[in-house]
């Protein structure tokens, strides 16, 4: 990761992560300069006006602001999902022309799940239909990242007999966005609910591969999302490995630092190897990316599975260390405690997770 993005995302959270989270709002202002200088999707081609990083030099810059922010690596999240989506789904103008709007400071969403499809998003009822020159796009999708910030909503859909997707602008009339109010985790990432009431639009606003199964355009995508979250978990442990570390050396109980206390160093051992255990699941992932292996659909969900749940155990166990300390409002462990749960259900639950890797398990065997 060059180390002036690095830089410039350390310089820009400073001390606003905590603020942020209390107030449910980061200021539009520096969301659109982040992304106007590409850090917000920054695997982007230079072509569209992105800094074309590789998967793993992305990956480093995804965990280095999941370290300090998970609200806003949720928006590099959704920004970067939707630029690939984009990329993979779009025809040549449609990528110049949406890509170009994302590296140029507008912000996107991108919607899958509905009040009666979350995991199971082959049961999406939202419906995209073709009308001569123009597209009608009709249902509701909820919890919908960055939604409350977006310019541009990406709507996965029933298409005929197959499925779609359609980039919707949140300013075009039958768009409603209502906000959740106090999400759980990543406070200031934008969650809402977006009603797509008889959205009428030009057909270029329907990417290229309308028509394709629904499950294959979700997953497609998917990938790119699952392996974000993972990295961004990455950022929770190391965030919680460093305020445990330093709590247990400074912090006497006792007569002694809480570090000679067993049951301490133990769970400072295990957030340690909960990060590294997670942090080489996601590399080898971000490797199979990079070089377009067949495994990577596989790897990522291993790598969120894998990242998400030892963010989750090392947030509790970091709480734990730090006890009234960690439980203060805003506090980073505080924050990492409640983020890393949902972290645990976004882009494939746990139980989604698991139920793939037993099938991929099953099919290697035979």
């Amino acid at each position: 990761m060059p180390e002036e993005l690095s830089a410039l995302v350390t310089e820009t959270v400073g001390d606003a992560a905590a603020e942020w989270d209390v107030s449910g709002e980061i200021p539009v202002e520096v969301l659109r300069g982040l992304g106007a200088k590409g850090v917000l999707c920054a695997e982007a081609a230079p072509e569209f006006g992105g800094l074309g990083l590789s998967g793993l030099d992305n990956a480093a810059l995804t965990a280095h602001t999941g370290t300090l922010c998970s609200s806003l690596r949720s928006v590099m999240t959704s920004q970067g999902m939707a630029a690939h989506t984009i990329r993979r789904f779009g025809d040549k103008a449609q990528r110049a022309r949406y890509i170009g709007r994302l590296t140029g400071g507008d912000l996107a969403a991108v919607a899958f799940s509905e009040p009666g499809a979350g995991s199971d998003l082959a049961a999406m009822a939202t419906e995209i239909r073709r009308e001569g020159d123009e597209i009608v796009v009709n249902g509701t999708k909820t919890w919908i990242t960055v939604a409350h910030y977006a310019d541009w909503i990406v709507v996965f859909g029933r298409y005929r007999d197959g499925g779609a997707v359609a980039v919707v602008p949140s300013s075009a009339p039958g768009v409603r966005v209502t906000r959740v109010a106090e999400p759980l985790g990543c406070r200031a990432a934008g969650h809402a609910t977006v009603v797509l009431d008889d959205v009428r639009l030009s057909a270029e606003h329907l990417l290229a591969v309308a028509g394709q199964p629904i499950v294959m355009l979700t997953t497609i995508a998917l990938t790119y999302g699952r392996l974000s979250v993972a990295w961004g978990c990455v950022g929770i442990l190391r965030a919680c490995l460093a305020a445990v570390a330093r709590h247990a050396v400074q912090r006497e109980q006792f007569g002694k630092p809480l570090i000679q206390h067993q049951l301490v160093a133990r769970h400072l051992a295990e957030l340690y190897a909960a990060e590294r255990t997670a942090t080489l699941t996601c590399e080898q992932a971000s490797r199979s990316w990079d070089s377009g292996s067949p495994d990577q659909v596989t790897q990522s969900v291993l790598a969120k599975h894998v990242a998400a749940g030892n963010a989750a155990r090392g947030a509790a166990a970091a709480v734990q260390v730090l006890a009234s300390a960690g439980a203060s409002g805003g506090h980073v462990v505080e924050r990492a405690f409640r983020d890393a749960k949902l972290m645990e259900i976004i882009e494939g639950s746990n139980e989604v997770c698991q139920l793939i890797l037993a099938d991929h398990a099953a099919a290697a065997a035979g």
